[in-house]
């Protein structure tokens, strides 16, 4: 079990008694894979640069949020929106869960995650199909700086694979694949019974909706998000 310092609410703590720190240590240097699931999802700029450094050593990061259709807190997309095309740019795969009926035949392919049809609500990772993460700590500022969190870490290779099987399996199903086209625009990709949609807007959102989110990106509150 690793988990974070009461003292981290007064901001006491030390270092090591960071719950951030102790999965370092634990978990060491990836070497071959991370797929990550977040429901909540924030990288900062600190965060994309360490993703950016893996994918460069030739580590495969794959990473699965929420959508806007599908996210219940629209000011943690918008931050999380800004992020995107440094991701996509620095060789990370990124997925977005789409909003589904409630009696959708994918809802069963959500469930895996901890998840309804309507919205994801998992929070782990797994490294080098060795070892998983599973606990409250979403990727993003208030779990890093605010709250005190916790999670386990387990040796299961067996488990570990089983993260990367539904993400080579299930996953593409019920999700939009995030892109970058050669001008460096994003679109999303959607599977639907063998076919691919092309989304050259942000899908399940109105005009005004896609205003609003990008007004709330560039205001000055992501360390509370």
């Amino acid at each position: 079990m690793v988990s974070d310092d009461l003292a981290k609410g007064l901001g006491e703590h030390t270092p090591e008694g960071l719950l951030t720190q102790q999965l370092r240590e634990v978990l060491g240097v990836p070497q071959k894979e991370v797929t990550l699931i977040s429901a909540y999802f924030v990288p900062t700029t600190s965060g994309v640069e360490a993703f950016r450094k893996m994918t460069e050593r030739g580590v495969n990061v794959r990473i699965l949020t929420n959508s806007l259709g599908a996210n219940d807190v629209i000011v943690v997309h918008a931050s999380y929106s800004k992020y995107r095309k440094d991701l996509l740019e620095a060789g990370v795969q990124l997925f977005e869960t789409r909003r589904l009926d409630e009696d959708s035949e994918f809802d069963e392919i959500a469930r895996p995650f901890g998840s309804s049809a309507t919205s994801l609500h998992a929070k782990t990772f797994s490294v080098d199909n060795k070892q998983v993460f599973v606990g409250s700590f979403n990727f993003d500022p208030r779990s890093i700086n605010l709250n005190t969190e916790l999670g386990f870490v387990i040796e299961s290779p067996g488990l570990a694979q089983k993260i990367s099987d539904v993400f080579d399996g299930n996953i593409p199903a019920s999700t939009y694949e995030v892109k970058l086209n050669d001008e460096g625009d994003l679109y999303w990709v959607e599977q639907q019974n063998g076919n691919f949609i092309r989304h050259d807007t942000e899908p399940q959102s109105s005009f005004w909706t896609r205003i609003w989110i990008w007004f709330l990106s560039v205001m000055p509150i992501e360390w509370l998000l």
